[in-house]
């Protein structure tokens, strides 16, 4: 990582994003490295800020952030979208082009794969299901969000989570996967297994984008949500 990088990270108050070693259940935070007293309390108050957000507040304050290069090249934020009290929580990695112009997520083929999937469960979008990312600006040519752009975006998703209460959270694929979990993530070895995110069950799945470019694991992504929907249904201990 460059000095320019961790000059950001260092001034948002975290630390590189695969590097993180944090309980499920706390918010990340940065290796121990001396900061600026006034880049850390900067970091402090945009996080306390958006932390008394509610969901219209936070979808406004994501519109008009800055805080990482990711707002240079987009149209608009792509907040998320749903039932804003949900049961399932997907969320991917970041808006495409269908998204950013359309100012909602999964949208493209990616979400025509994602609607099918919803369908097979008996689900749809907007009841019961919310869909977000881990970044609300798309990333140029739909490259993976840095480290940097997930971080500066983390508050706006941990704040999201706490809001909506999902009674179960599906990680579409490795960034957001990565994310919630703040570990390193390799999909196919953390899919079929139980992880939790605050103490909401979290289930790791493969990326409709992925599913698009590899057909032959579409079973397993079916696998996967017919696992969470067991443990939505109490099969796995939920209740």
């Amino acid at each position: 990582m460059n000095r320019r990088r961790e000059a950001i990270l260092r001034e948002m108050g975290l630390g590189p994003l695969w590097k993180l070693r944090r309980p499920a259940q706390q918010a990340p935070q940065a290796e121990a490295s001396p900061q600026p007293v006034a880049a850390v309390e900067a970091a402090e108050e945009r996080g306390a800020a958006i932390a008394r957000m509610d969901l219209a507040e936070l979808a406004a304050s994501a519109a008009g952030c800055r805080a990482c290069n990711l707002c240079q090249a987009r149209s608009q934020a792509v907040f998320g979208t749903g039932d804003p009290h949900p049961d399932w929580l997907f969320v991917g990695e970041g808006p495409g082009a269908d998204e950013d112009r359309k100012g909602e997520p999964f949208v493209g083929q990616a979400g025509k794969l994602l609607d099918a999937m919803l369908a097979a469960l008996g689900l749809e979008r907007r009841r019961k299901v919310y869909i977000a990312n881990t970044v609300k600006c798309r990333p140029p040519g739909n490259r993976t969000p840095e480290a940097e752009e997930m971080a500066a975006c983390w508050p706006y998703l941990a704040r999201q989570i706490e809001l909506l209460s999902p009674k179960l959270i599906v990680a579409l694929g490795k960034p957001a996967a990565q994310t919630l979990l703040a570990r390193e993530v390799k999909v196919g070895a953390e899919r079929g297994k139980l992880h939790r995110y605050r103490g909401i069950p979290l289930i790791v799945t493969y990326h409709p984008a992925y599913l698009l470019r590899n057909l032959t694991d579409k079973a397993k992504s079916w696998e996967d949500l017919c696992f969470a929907r067991s443990t939505l249904d109490g099969g796995n201990g939920l209740q």
